[in-house]
């Protein structure tokens, strides 16, 4: 009998011990007592009521699971209309394939459990929701030049605004587009627009490049010319401050001695003309008289200015 009793003392202890339950970091537990929702305690050591009566259910929320919706290269279906394969606003066909990594809300984690099995179905079915919605507003051109970069960016916000009425416990992290293309059948065709689509953009990049460089060239020479300008206004100012200064210097002396030489304003003009000579000397337009000399006197009185050099 004491065998007997030790043993269910055993038993009983080992009951027991069920209702305690090591939840590990990046998890979050369940805990339901009589099917009904208790509690949802984070990372440490829960001690509740034993198997039977409770029931603690683990779950990882730091763990990013991923699903994979669309188009796959490798696949073998033979259906009319292959999965991921989508039709543009301009009635052109599409293979596209997405990635989608999502996570589980830390205090939704009873919603998750509730519909574990549905999830990865349900997500499935809102990318691709998603993908037609966008895909299905846009041309060709637009969604083969710009899906990879746009979508990434659109879709998380999108999906999880459609999987929130379903209440599912679930947040899209990130998306990424693994596969973008036309039919094999119409493939080379769009492969011929994407090159010369190509071509075209590098002859714009030619061309805003020379512009930049004629640009360039054209605000260097506009600032040589504006520096050119106002060395020259600088020149000319000081030249007519000399002028000026020059010509107060002359009539000052003028006028200190016109008293005592009569004479003095015909020297001061035959002074400004020995210089205004010379300078039309120096320009070719005058020459000496010499040469003009004969047995009797000169032979001309003037000649004809000679052209400018």
């Amino acid at each position: 009998m004491r065998r007997i009793g030790l043993c269910i003392a055993f038993l009983f202890l080992a009951w027991l011990l069920t209702g305690v339950t090591q939840i590990h970091p990046g998890e979050r537990a369940v805990v339901r007592r009589f099917g009904a929702v208790v509690a949802t305690p984070g990372p440490g050591l829960w001690v509740g009521f034993p198997w039977g009566v409770e029931r603690v259910d683990r779950v990882p929320v730091d763990m990013v699971r991923r699903v994979t919706v669309g188009f796959s290269p490798n696949s073998t279906d033979t259906a009319i209309v292959p999965p991921g394969q989508m039709l543009t606003g301009d009635q052109n066909l599409v293979e596209i394939q997405a990635v989608i990594d999502y996570s589980v809300e830390g205090d939704q984690v009873d919603q998750y459990l509730n519909h574990r099995e549905r999830v990865d179905g349900l997500v499935a079915r809102s990318v691709e929701a998603a993908l037609s919605e966008w895909i299905a507003g846009q041309p060709i051109d637009e969604v083969l030049l710009t899906a990879k970069a746009t979508l990434p960016q659109w879709l998380p916000n999108r999906i999880n605004a459609r999987l929130e009425p379903y209440q599912i416990g679930v947040t899209v992290l990130a998306a990424s587009i693994s596969h973008l293309q036309p039919p094999d059948r119409v493939k080379p065709a769009f492969d011929e627009v994407t090159s010369a689509q190509a071509a075209i953009r590098t002859r714009e990049e030619d061309a805003r490049r020379e512009a930049d460089r004629k640009r360039r060239e054209a605000a260097a020479e506009k600032f040589r010319l504006e520096q050119q300008a106002i060395a020259y206004r600088h020149e000319a100012i000081a030249k007519a401050e000399a002028d000026a200064a020059g010509f107060a210097k002359r009539m000052e002396q003028y006028h200190r001695l016109r008293v005592s030489d009569p004479d003095i304003l015909t020297a001061i003009w035959w002074d400004e003309m020995g210089k205004v000579l010379l300078r039309l000397k120096d320009a070719g337009r005058i020459d000496l008289l010499d040469s003009r000399l004969g047995p009797d006197g000169l032979d001309i009185i003037t000649t004809p200015p000679r052209p400018k050099k």
